[in-house]
């Protein structure tokens, strides 16, 4: 089902309006956000070329030991700065203290080469560029790739160069930044698509995101209103 609308819908407050005016007034190849509809639009002059459903950031603020996240997909004018085939994640801290906060654990960032206590006479340390458990006896024990480091009902978040801090698949095959960490990406989650649950990068279906991958070069201005 395409549930993505024909035109932009009218912006409800004086910024979305300037925003789209001056989306309306380029006449170049460009993209058209919408987060109200939910919806991307593919433009060259006035011609509609792709519209394709969205999905867009939450309205969640996310507060933790002074540091705050805002997951609202910021309005405005972008461009694609890079894009990148097979791109792998690498989450950001809010990552872990998100699921920390879900899962109701305590939450501890590792540093390379640091090891902590685990009170059995084993340690959670990072080796190299791995993440495990040292046991007594010397012997490392990697937390699996793609999993989560959780020891005693405390999370470790891995340092960012380590293995365990990469997610492949996360982002589809495709990424196209816009910057300040915001994507246009794909996901393994395609009912998300059409909802508000990104964490401000604007998700699309896989067939979607190759055609803009295909057809949108770097530095293709995007407007988001």
């Amino acid at each position: 089902e395409d549930t993505a609308r024909a035109a932009p819908s009218a912006p409800t407050d004086a910024l979305g309006a300037r925003i789209l005016a001056e989306a309306e007034r380029a006449r170049g190849l460009r993209l058209i956000v919408s987060l109200r509809d939910r919806t991307l639009w593919l433009k060259q002059g006035s011609t509609v070329l792709h519209a394709a459903p969205v999905a867009v950031g939450k309205a969640v603020i996310m507060e933790y030991e002074g540091k705050e996240w805002n997951f609202s997909t910021p309005r405005g004018r972008r461009s694609i700065t890079t894009k990148q085939r097979n791109p792998v994640w690498v989450p950001p801290d809010w990552h872990y203290v998100e699921l920390a906060l879900k899962l109701g654990l305590q939450l501890e960032f590792l540093a390379s080469g640091q090891r902590m206590p685990l009170g059995d006479g084993s340690w959670v340390a990072v080796r190299g560029d791995r993440i495990g458990r040292l046991l007594a006896d010397g012997t490392f024990q990697p937390v699996p790739l793609g999993e989560e480091a959780v020891f005693n009902d405390t999370l470790f978040a891995p340092p960012p160069q380590t293995l365990n801090r990469r997610m492949p698949g996360e982002l589809g095959k495709y990424k196209l930044d816009m910057g300040d960490g915001y994507y246009l990406h794909g996901t393994p989650y395609q009912d998300s698509i059409g909802d508000e649950v990104t964490h401000g990068c604007i998700r699309l279906r896989a067939a979607d995101l190759e055609l803009l991958y295909r057809r949108v070069p770097v530095g293709t201005p995007v407007y988001i209103y």
